[in-house]
């Protein structure tokens, strides 16, 4: 009696891809956004949605402005 051997199922597996860094400059108008949103103490989560940049972007544009960021400072 011959058995037959298993089937050998390779599994194909997606390579995953990075998401690409889209970087956008700073216009005039952004900078005096986040300077009018760093005086109405407006919450970074909320001004990251309104201007589609990151909250690190922002942090670091405001640090590099010297202006304070956040409702907690």
């Amino acid at each position: 009696m011959l058995q037959a051997a298993p089937l050998k199922r390779s599994i194909i597996v997606k390579k995953a891809t990075k998401k690409r860094v889209k970087r956008r400059e700073w216009t005039k108008a952004d900078i005096k956004d986040l300077k009018v949103h760093s005086k109405a103490r407006t919450p970074v989560i909320k001004i990251a949605k309104i201007t589609k940049r990151t909250i690190g972007a922002l942090r670091q544009k405001a640090l590099h402005l010297g202006i304070g960021l956040g409702h907690q400072r």
